[in-house]
């Protein structure tokens, strides 16, 4: 299979007349994309999504909707005050919770399994830790060192060494939830006290190394990406154990 990575070449390239059936887009900025007279049948996209229409018709709000009556917790997932974030953090602890029980169904080994080349159970919690420690300690509580060594950050974050992460880290199970226990734990000791007043005060950017890059942010949207990115991935990490529950049925 021919590969193509991290090659800025295609930027405002012309694809024309081409056959890309089957290929796999991973991590690739499309933004602006135009797209005419393309056959997209049977396709699986997730991603962030917006302003995109297809045949004329905007489809994010579309498929938010569906989102929200698929999965109704959603919309506690859109906090703005310290009792909604509170209760955002048990919505996805409950999530996870139920996730990884389900995980526990399969053998041990199953926990650091890919399917079609995506993380792992274990790194996407390993991912989640990296969010927690990068959009709560590094952006919100802007502390100097927030970042655990073990998180996994995306793949286009760079000088994640630089900044704590060891790349070389392998962690059993029970030590990645031992270590993302005590970042909610960290995180719901702060919502216990926190005001409105603090939620909403925009503060400067840290200026440690780290992730996200340096800007002016409230907390408040801080923690909503938090549970947006938390949301998502346990939705990755059930489709992948759907897989490796009929394999290993």
């Amino acid at each position: 299979m021919t590969r193509f990575v991290q090659q800025p070449d295609y930027e405002g390239a012309e694809f024309i007349d081409l056959s890309m059936a089957s290929a796999t887009f991973r991590e690739v900025d499309l933004s602006g994309a135009r797209m005419r007279g393309v056959l997209l049948l049977n396709a699986d996209i997730d991603g962030a999504i917006d302003g995109l229409r297809i045949n004329g018709v905007e489809v994010m709000p579309l498929i938010e909707a569906e989102l929200d009556r698929l999965h109704p917790e959603r919309l506690r997932l859109q906090p703005a005050t310290p009792e909604t974030m509170r209760d955002a953090v048990d919505v996805i602890e409950e999530l996870w919770q139920a996730t990884v029980r389900r995980a526990s169904a399969l053998p041990e080994e199953a926990a650091y399994r890919s399917v079609n080349d995506e993380w792992s159970l274990a790194q996407t919690l390993r991912h989640t830790i990296f969010v927690l420690d990068a959009w709560y300690g590094h952006a919100a509580a802007l502390r100097p060192h927030p970042f655990h060594p073990i998180g996994v950050p995306a793949s286009f974050t760079t000088n994640a060494a630089e900044f704590g992460i060891d790349e070389s880290a392998a962690p059993t199970l029970s030590e990645i939830l031992a270590v993302r226990a005590e970042r909610i734990a960290d995180l719901r000791a702060y919502l216990a006290e926190v005001t409105q007043e603090e939620l909403d005060r925009v503060r400067g950017p840290n200026t440690a190394l780290g992730c996200p890059p340096p800007g002016e942010r409230t907390a408040a949207k801080c923690l909503q990406v938090i549970f947006n990115d938390q949301w998502a991935h346990v939705q990755f990490a059930n489709r992948d154990l759907a897989n490796l529950e009929q394999e290993y049925a």
